[in-house]
Parts: C-alpha cells; sequence; structure tokens
C-alpha cells in the first residue's frame, strides 16, 4: 500500500510506533522488577494513573512524577535513576530505513511531528539518536509538537487545532499518520487528511 499524497505539502507524524519502535510491555516488567504491584503487570491497569497523563502535558514536573511512582510500586527506596530506567524501557529503536524515508520526504515535503510523550522520555532518546546517526532528531522536520511542551495530547481534537495553528499549514493540504484510531478520528474532525498505521504496516513501505 502506498500513502496517496495528491494535492498534499505537509505531513505530520505521530512518534510511538510510526517512527520509534515501542514495547510497552517492558515498561511494566520493569516497574514490576522494583515493587510488590502486581497491577504494574496488568495492561489494563498499569497506566491508569493520572500522573502519567499529567506528565504527558506537562502539568507535572519529572521529579513528581517519580514521587507518586514510588507510591504507587510501594517502592520508597527506588531511585531516580531506575524509576526513569524502567519508564524508558518500552524506548526501543529507530530503524535507518524510516530516518532515511524522512530524508527523503523532507526534500518535497513540510514535516512535522506531533508527539504524546514526556520529558524523561525525550530527554533520553534525543541524545541517543544524535550519537546513533550523527543528526538531531528535530532537524528531520521543519517543527516538533510534543505534548508536555505543548500541553495538549492526541486524541483531544483541541490539540489537532493547536498544532495546525503552530505549524502554519492547511489542514486539507496536510497528512496525518499515526497508529492509533482514536488519533486518526479526531485528526478527521480537525479536517486533516489521514493514514492509519496498524501493527501490519510500515512505515518506509508508504512512500
Amino acid at each position: 500500500m502506498k500513502a496517496d499524497l495528491t494535492g498534499i505539502r505537509n505531513i505530520i507524524f505521530d512518534l510511538g510506533n510510526v517512527i520509534l519502535n515501542l514495547d510497552f510491555n517492558a515498561s511494566i516488567q520493569a516497574f514490576q522488577a522494583l515493587g510488590p504491584d502486581k497491577a504494574m503487570l496488568d495492561r489494563k491497569l498499569a497506566y491508569a494513573d493520572p500522573v502519567f497523563y499529567q506528565l504527558e502535558i506537562g502539568e507535572i514536573s519529572p521529579e513528581t512524577f517519580r514521587k507518586r511512582l514510588r507510591q504507587i510500586l510501594k517502592s520508597p527506596e527506588a531511585s531516580d535513576q531506575q524509576i526513569d530506567d524502567a519508564w524508558y524501557a518500552m524506548i526501543r529503536d529507530i530503524p535507518a530505513t524510516r530516518v532515511k524515508t524522512l530524508l527523503q520526504l523532507g526534500n518535497k515535503y513540510r514535516l512535522f511531528l506531533f508527539s504524546n510523550t514526556n520529558a524523561i522520555h525525550i530527554g533520553r532518546l534525543l541524545p541517543e539518536f544524535r550519537k546513533e546517526n550523527g543528526i538531531d532528531f528535530p532537524s528531520l522536520f521543519e517543527k516538533v509538537f510534543y505534548s508536555h511542551e505543548i500541553q495538549a495530547r492526541k486524541p483531544d481534537l483541541e490539540a489537532f487545532r493547536k498544532v495546525v495553528e503552530l505549524a502554519g499549514v492547511i489542514p486539507s493540504e496536510t497528512f496525518f499518520i499515526d497508529d492509533l484510531e482514536k488519533n486518526i478520528l479526531a485528526a478527521k474532525e480537525a479536517g486533516l487528511r489521514t493514514l492509519w498505521l496498524k501493527e501490519e504496516m510500515e512505515l518506509s513501505e508508504l512512500f
């Protein structure tokens, strides 16, 4: 399957499971190793606490997040580094084929990134990407929009409207790619053209 970019001038990419491979279970298992709370092994309960949402929209600091995680895990002795390592365990790799695709697309389209993420993940991902690829990750895009920085997250409709305004794009000329259907539906409501990147699909094969 190839993406239909007829009439498209701008492409907005999601990060997780579109450009960056993720393994949510890896963090659940890492958190479980830090504390006795078995609920952290349940995917339905593991990220249910509001603290994860609050971190993603920049409502709380990493310090407050860590403090709450110690309470959730019933592990008051867990260090900042241990909590950060467990939280980062879900972050896998960005395949070179996807980097190449972004570089090629950047010659023809205005590229943007819109990710529900947080300061802990981005703070470690960016230097690791630079070390591995020799370029800064944000340089692949005209602008990057991280939920914790713009204080808005998908699938909130207002978040998409905010990104459209900040990017200075016309929705009908803008293509949005995400791996979650709820985000795709919200993007459509905001007037964007969309592609739902399902599990069996590969970004580098769309163009």
